[in-house]
């Protein structure tokens, strides 16, 4: 077979891990760090540096690929896998995963990952494994194949060679105002996340996120090119819900006040409010959307927490209960779930957000944009880290690189045909 050894590195992911549930309960953030008590199981402190572990197929040929494996920053949160463990993760994947690896055939990418993520003791793998294994697979298959990691999706999924740029989106971590006028100056599609995670930052009756949404449509006016127009992205953390109410109409209202504020944007409002499972947040999501709709609003509001797997995924597509689903793909697992995650949205007319989160590695980002451009996502995350610069650069980059290659490709082809 063409995968002869396994190797495991440990290695860091771009941000931290945070305790969310000890930030909504009001710890104070001194400098980077913040002060109180944890809430969230296993955490030892609110923030902790993001671990991660790289996995290395050894091919045939001595070429080695890889991938790597990490939490997301909020881990333990919304119905999402505990505190990633590096200890414990390596000890899986080397007894139950690595001698799976050795037995796949690895140019065939979907065989390959349905064989290497069968259940273990009756349970799914930890979806981190998932995630960091399904990416060396697929950079496997791309180099038996001597060709793209999109153009191998392309193929497993019966998928045509793609031709447009998936916008891309950028997220600015607490120094909001400083990594607004950068994302502003590099024309970035999509912005600016804006991490509004505390009722510090939104403020008595929403009043403080407001005036930040006010100001960054000002912003983008005052030192955006001719004819910049972005779209307004915020990331509110469910504090909608914790400082308006839960009552549907309320959470409507506000966000139709917010869109009001600028009418000139399209206004995608994420994790506007938690109901507690799966299944509430489904039927009120689907509440909110259908009253938006009703009010001919223009707002659009997207899911995240509580919308983690495959099956989550459908649920929320199926019954339409966002206009806009992010796929947060260390939360989904293989990446050929991904894949499978933007499809679905596709065919039930939801747009799909290949996300995923801050406490990724360039290589975890660098195949995300594979999938993200063969299956013509709607919009995909800038990532790893806060940093605004070196996300955007290495997704872009990715991006663009990936796109002249497709281009050139198919130049070849209609001239052999």
């Amino acid at each position: 077979m063409q995968i002869k050894d396994v190797l495991l590195a440990p290695g860091t992911g771009a941000f931290f891990y945070d305790d969310q549930a000890a930030i909504r309960s009001g710890a104070i953030q001194n400098g980077f760090v913040y002060v109180g008590e944890t809430v969230t199981p296993d955490f030892k402190s609110i923030r902790v540096p993001a671990s991660s572990l790289s996995v290395g197929l050894v091919l045939t040929d001595q070429t080695v690929v890889w991938g790597d494996m990490m939490g997301v920053q909020y881990s333990g949160a919304g119905g999402r896998d505990p505190l990633f463990k590096t200890a414990q993760i390596s000890d899986l994947t080397s007894r139950v995963v690595a001698p799976r690896l050795l037995g796949v055939d690895a140019s065939c990418y979907l065989e390959a990952c349905s064989k290497a993520f069968e259940s273990h003791e009756d349970k799914r793998l930890p979806l981190p494994i998932e995630y960091g294994v399904s990416q060396a697979l697929l950079r496997a298959a791309a180099h038996l194949h001597r060709t793209t990691m999109a153009e191998i999706v392309c193929s497993e999924f019966d998928l045509p060679l793609p031709t447009r740029r998936v916008p891309i989106y950028c997220q600015s971590g607490d120094a909001r105002e400083v990594n607004v006028d950068k994302m502003i100056l590099k024309a970035v599609d999509v912005l600016p996340h804006g991490l509004i995670n505390s009722r510090q930052k939104f403020g008595v009756g929403g009043q403080t996120f407001m005036e930040f949404v006010t100001w960054v449509a000002t912003r983008t006016r005052q030192i955006g090119r001719p004819g910049y127009h972005p779209v307004l992205h915020f990331d509110v953390y469910g504090w909608i819900g914790q400082e308006i109410g839960l009552e549907l109409q309320s959470v409507a209202d506000f966000i139709c006040r917010v869109a009001d504020t600028v009418p000139d944007f399209v206004l995608n409002i994420e994790s506007p409010a938690d109901f507690g499972s799966t299944q509430a947040q489904v039927e009120n999501y689907a509440g909110i959307v259908s009253i938006l709709y009703s009010r001919g609003s223009s707002a659009r509001i997207v899911v995240d927490e509580r919308c983690n797997t495959l099956e989550d995924i459908r649920l929320f597509a199926e019954a339409r209960a966002a206009h806009l689903i992010q796929i947060k793909t260390p939360d989904v697992g293989s990446l050929a779930d991904t894949a499978r995650a933007v499809l679905l949205c596709k065919e039930n007319g939801v747009g799909a957000y290949v996300g995923g989160s801050c406490t990724e590695t360039d290589l975890s980002a660098q195949t995300s944009v594979h999938i993200s451009v063969a299956t013509q996502a709607d919009m995909m995350l800038a990532k790893p880290g806060m940093g605004v610069d070196e996300a955007f650069s290495i997704v872009g980059n990715e991006q663009n690189r990936l796109l002249a290659m497709l281009n050139s490709r198919r130049a070849q082809n209609e001239n052999v045909g």
